[in-house]
């Protein structure tokens, strides 16, 4: 057990060059320390500039408890309070130095975190864990699989373990899955036709860069919509209704924070309607890894490989604009075997899993003198 752990509320500084923002840089480096631990590199870490561009999103409150051993921080939680939507949803990350790991501090600031999250009136609680495909092993007696029936984290996993013992329950698993950049020029002409048979010239591209063209705004927030009413897998299906203004407004807390974000949409030509879209990020920081985010078609337009067609010509897109980045990463959900099929076509690799975790929080009882 490490001695004399104290649990803080981090100050955010108002920028990275006054001594006033030594804890929030040493802070972010805890996470660094642990995605290298965990992935062997710190692609999927913060650099502290994006971290703190990123402490200010208007959709999300963001609270960072540290856990200090000798004034060092050894480890941190960061709390994410939505504030659009899902209103009694607190998400954590949570991170300890790996020479502190099985030590007590991980389960005296995810306590904090919660009481934390409580006092904000919050009661779900999402917490994920992270497994390299190394660690995933064959044998289904050291798996555990989620309430969904796909996919497992390994049971012997000092997390699952962790994760477990503190009362969360396994709930959904996702699939992380990297690609080297840029995709083969051969792979990528066999791929554009294939798509291009299947959907037989009834299908017409647009790209665009950060912003939506004022032409499809809605239609982006009607395919938005409908992403969510089809149930696309999570662990809380509860989403946002968008609209134009929505759009345009997360459109620029994107800019704000340094993250330009490359489209590519689809159009069925006979009714003028936008029927799929897919989105990649590039942060402000980094630009060689690069991040795959929403892909999704109409449930009626489905069967014309329209997702392998956007997918593809966005890649492309993406080498243009952004010739430094080297890899895409993306995060499907096992159940989404199509898009899984697309991206092993495009040279996608599993990296490994993540699970996300859930506990309910009970209400405060009645105080007692």
């Amino acid at each position: 057990m490490a001695n004399d752990v104290r649990i803080e509320q981090l100050w955010i500084p108002d920028s990275l060059d006054g001594q006033d923002a030594a804890d929030f840089i040493a802070a972010v480096e805890v996470g660094r320390k642990v995605r290298m631990q965990t992935w062997g590199s710190d692609d999927l870490a913060y650099a502290p500039q994006e971290k703190l561009l990123e402490m200010a999103d208007p959709y999300e409150r963001q609270v960072i408890l540290v856990a200090k051993v000798n004034g060092e921080i050894v480890g941190t939680v960061d709390i994410a309070l939505p504030l659009a939507d899902n209103l009694d949803l607190a998400e954590f990350a949570l991170d300890i130095l790996p020479e502190f790991q099985g030590q007590g501090v991980g389960r005296q600031l995810l306590e904090a975190a919660e009481h934390f999250a409580r006092d904000e009136g919050r009661h779900t609680i999402l917490i994920d864990t992270n497994h390299p495909s190394a660690s995933l092993g064959d044998n289904s007696a050291d798996q555990l699989v989620p309430g969904t029936g796909l996919g497992f984290v390994p049971l012997n996993s000092r997390e699952v373990e962790f994760a477990r013992h503190t009362g969360y329950t396994l709930q959904h698993i996702e699939q992380f899955s990297a690609c080297t950049l840029p995709l083969d020029s051969e792979l990528v002409e066999e791929l554009e036709t294939e798509a291009e048979e299947a959907n037989g010239g009834r299908y017409r591209l647009h790209h665009w860069t950060d912003r939506c063209p004022d032409q499809w705004l809605e239609a982006v927030a009607a395919l938005e919509n409908s992403a969510g009413e089809d149930g696309v897998p999570g662990v809380d299906d509860t989403v946002m209704v968008f609209d134009g203004g929505i759009l345009r407004a997360a459109e620029e807390v994107a800019i704000a924070q340094g993250r330009r974000t490359v489209v590519t949409a689809v159009e069925h030509i006979a009714s003028g309607e936008l029927v799929g879209l897919t989105t990649i990020s590039v942060l402000a920081l980094r630009p060689d890894v690069v991040f795959q985010d929403d892909t999704m078609v109409l449930r009626e337009h489905r069967g014309n490989k329209l997702g392998l067609l956007i997918k593809v010509a966005n890649m492309e897109r993406l080498a243009e604009q952004f010739p430094d980045a080297r890899v895409l990463y993306t995060w499907n959900a096992p159940e989404n075997r199509y898009l899984l099929k697309v991206n092993q076509q495009l040279g996608f690799t599993t990296a490994g899993v993540t699970g996300i975790w859930q506990k309910e929080l009970p209400d405060f009882g009645p105080s007692v003198s």
